[in-house]
């Protein structure tokens, strides 16, 4: 969780500099989904992702260099440059994907599942959705086949309960988003998306379930932004101009699932406050040698531009 924070926030400034040119959507304050998903998972399981990416690519085990520089549209990045940071992917390590594209990559993960079934392979492939793709079709039709065929599929909504700007209540007469896979027989689960242990443990379930053919599951994982929808804030030199209401902001930075965990390894003396600051020195040191890399990498050859457009 650290390593993701740290890392969104080190693009905070670049972006607002104007080094970083392509639309970012930052992680911040969702960190335990990602992570507690993740953790659940081993490098073979394949997980796809949202425009909203960093955090599944860290947490999937994903190169922080070569993902620095995709941000920084570098030809060192993980899509040579040309996908930017909504268009990443580790095929190593499992991740096959993110796309901007509201539900876009919720089919990509249903076939990587059917492909898994087909080879009698024990993999489990995962969706990242958040809640603004509840109203696309794709995710609907994808549930049905899912449960249809049985298949190792877990659906995993992180409901920040906005979609871009737009109220969840002010999308849906139901928000209760896990209630949705209820229809198509699926198992389905709710769950504090700020308490990374919480959702370990039902993503834990839910890989067990998966890998003895009773997938597959929904999971809704209740969380927040805390930066703006796109960009590092939308609230500039103290100006609230988000139209998130400011005391609600507030109330949830209050549930900051970094510094909760944090404070619940302290009490429970499973860690030191010494031992903390270490951890934060050592991954502080790992982005900044990841953004530097990004900054000194060369952006792809103009003579290149349609390369990697067709199969060679």
């Amino acid at each position: 969780m650290l390593k993701i924070r740290y890392f969104e926030e080190s693009l905070v400034e670049p972006i607002l500099h104007g080094v970083v040119r392509c639309p970012v959507h930052l992680y911040t304050g969702q960190e335990a989904v990602a992570t507690g998903a993740c953790a659940a998972l081993t490098r073979s399981d394949y997980v796809f992702s949202t425009h909203r990416s960093h955090g599944h690519y860290i947490a999937k085990g994903g190169d922080l260099k070569a993902l620095a520089s995709e941000v920084f549209c570098k030809d060192t990045g993980c899509s040579k440059g040309r996908g930017g940071s909504m268009h990443l992917i580790d095929p190593g390590n499992g991740f096959l994907g993110s796309a901007p594209i509201v539900g876009g990559t919720i089919s990509l993960a249903l076939g990587a599942a059917l492909a898994c079934q087909i080879r009698g392979e024990e993999n489990v492939s995962v969706s990242f959705f958040g809640d603004g793709a509840t109203g696309e079709g794709v995710l609907y039709e994808s549930m049905n086949f899912a449960a249809l065929k049985r298949l190792p599929l877990i659906f995993i909504c992180g409901n920040n309960l906005y979609s871009t700007h737009l109220p969840i209540d002010r999308c849906r007469p139901n928000n209760d988003i896990f209630r949705i896979g209820e229809p198509f027989d699926i198992s389905s689960f709710v769950v504090d998306g700020n308490n990374v242990l919480d959702v370990y443990e039902v993503a834990r379930k839910s890989v067990d379930l998966c890998r003895h053919s009773d997938g597959p599951v929904l999971i809704e994982c209740k969380t927040y932004r805390i930066r703006g929808h796109v960009g590092p804030d939308d609230n500039i030199q103290g100006t609230h101009t988000d139209i998130r209401p400011k005391d609600e902001i507030e109330l949830w930075t209050q549930k900051d699932p970094v510094k909760r965990f944090e404070g619940e390894l302290l009490e429970s003396s499973i860690i030191t406050a010494e031992d903390i600051e270490i951890m934060k020195v050592d991954i502080r040191k790992e982005v900044d040698e990841a953004i530097l890399y990004a900054e000194n990498s060369p952006y792809p050859q103009q003579n290149e531009l349609t390369a990697y457009v067709f199969k060679q």
